[in-house]
């Protein structure tokens, strides 16, 4: 029954007083700093302050104020009728409560309200109905208010100290009824997340695609996943979260949600790709389901929120789509080729030999505690130039240059962007003839800046030539692009 599964949710606010009956008339606060006055008027002192979504039971009228009794607080008062919703807890009253959290559902900043709402026809709705499409309905709006209000405390929007206050108060209100939430740290800050409960029941009962989508989006939303989490206990939650998306039928969604599911598998099987390969896993399968995700958005549909997500996601499977590339195996030949080999425990050491330098007198070598994708090793025509994709982190990866000077090989990195890591990639793009430049394309966001270029760089000093924001621009790119990176890249979406 849904009232079991919400656990009581209005064991608080509507528990029966001395004289009252927890199925009778409550009241339904619906302005923030509601007053509860001793007497009937304007001027009576004031005995607590209701926020929005809070239940009062009601004992009778007098004028145009209403005598309550507030269970929480244990408090008798009165308040003003307009700031209030009278509500009959029987099931008669079930259909207008639906029909009011639907009109509610749509309004930002009465999370609180819904929630309250929510509970009131979770105790007025008959047991069959709540075991059947309404009762998936309510679980449903349950979660998104929960999951909206959430997204509010977090969104770093600038507050007034009133505005503070009122978010705090909601927030209050929605975990008196029984609403669960979680504060993570990222980058510096608290974040506050639904703890997902009305969601996973609605996974759970015979939901439509749509509910079903809503679900899985806010059960899985990266920026909830708890960074500090370990290797083991991250991997097991993106496994589930792959498995959770992959749940919704997105062929029977909209454009708009069918490409925010595509968006969220994408990024989540880009981080499995990465983790399986740490592992010593398998990770192509990861990587192939990531960028064939990728590819399935309808970019006609994306809204200029999606856009940023679409980004950000097609920099996670650029990050990780060397993956789906098995690497050729590694050339015996004169020319300079490279090979791998255990370093310190967790460490990979990149050798660079040829005809002459076998691994135990390498031409360079260099060790990474990150991913050394084999497959994207790429020799220049001169042979004073080697090219290697290195990911240190899960949506971070590099260029690692090996090139030869004055007769010795040095090693030296090319980032995304010259920042803390956070998210993008650095890739070789081809080489021009002559030895001394090669095309890089990079993508990177750092503290909310989005930036995607394409390059023509010395390899002496790795300063940019030239750049563009459109490859076709650059008469280099026109002429010099590599055909594999062309055919495999995401960087020309």
């Amino acid at each position: 029954m849904l009232r079991a599964i919400i656990g009581g949710i209005l064991m608080v606010s509507c528990a029966a007083a001395p004289g009252g009956t927890a199925r009778g008339e409550i009241a339904i606060v619906t302005l923030d700093r509601t007053a509860l006055r001793a007497a009937p008027r304007d001027s009576a002192a004031q005995h607590a302050v209701l926020w929005q979504g809070e239940t009062v039971e009601v004992r009778a009228e007098r004028r145009d104020y209403l005598q309550v009794y507030d269970v929480r607080r244990e408090r008798g008062g009165y308040v003003h009728a307009s700031r209030v919703h009278r509500v009959r807890l029987a099931e008669a009253d079930a259909p207008e409560l639906m029909s009011i959290v639907r009109f509610v559902r749509e309004t930002p900043g009465a999370e609180s309200l819904g929630i309250g709402l929510v509970a009131a026809y979770v105790q007025a709705a008959p047991a069959v109905s709540l075991r059947g499409e309404a009762g998936i309905e309510i679980l449903d709006a349950l979660g998104g208010f929960a999951d909206r209000l959430a997204r509010r405390a977090s969104s770093g929007a600038a507050r007034s100290r009133f505005a503070e206050a009122v978010l705090s108060a909601h927030l209050d209100v929605a975990s008196r009824f029984g609403v669960g939430f979680t504060s993570i740290e990222r980058n510096g800050r608290m974040r506050i997340c639904y703890d997902g409960d009305a969601f996973r029941r609605v996974l759970a009962m015979a939901s439509s695609p749509v509910q079903r989508a809503r679900a899985a989006l806010a059960l899985t939303r990266g920026e909830c996943v708890d960074a500090d989490l370990g290797p083991q206990r991250r991997h097991r939650l993106d496994e589930w979260r792959a498995e959770v998306l992959e749940g919704v039928d997105a062929a029977a969604l909209p454009g708009t949600l069918r490409n925010r599911v595509l968006l969220q598998r994408a990024g989540v099987w880009a981080s499995l790709a990465y983790q399986h390969a740490r592992r010593g896993e398998g990770a192509d399968a990861a990587a192939a389901r990531a960028l064939a995700a990728l590819a399935g958005i309808d970019k006609s549909e994306l809204t200029e929120t999606d856009q940023v997500a679409y980004n950000d996601a097609a920099m996670r499977v650029s990050a990780s789509r060397w993956a789906a590339v098995l690497a050729p195996a590694a050339g015996r030949g004169k020319r300079p080729y490279i090979v791998t080999e255990p370093g310190r425990p967790g460490e990979t050491c990149i050798l660079l030999l040829d005809g002459s330098h076998d691994a135990s007198n390498p031409l360079a070598k260099r060790c990474t505690y990150g991913i050394v994708w084999t497959g994207s090793a790429t020799l220049n025509r001169e042979g004073n130039a080697l090219a290697l994709a290195v990911q240190p982190l899960e949506a971070w990866r590099e260029i690692w240059l090996f090139r030869k000077t004055d007769g010795h090989w040095r090693v030296r990195v090319v980032p995304p962007a010259a920042t803390t890591p956070e998210i993008g990639y650095a890739e070789f793009a081809g080489w021009v003839p002559g030895g001394k430049q090669m095309l890089v394309a990079r993508e990177a966001r750092d503290e909310g800046r989005y930036r995607r270029s394409f390059e023509v760089m010395r390899l002496d000093t790795l300063a940019t030539v030239r750049e563009a924001r459109d490859p076709g621009i650059l008469g280099a790119f026109r002429r010099w692009q590599d055909p594999q990176w062309k055919r495999r890249t995401v960087s020309l979406r």
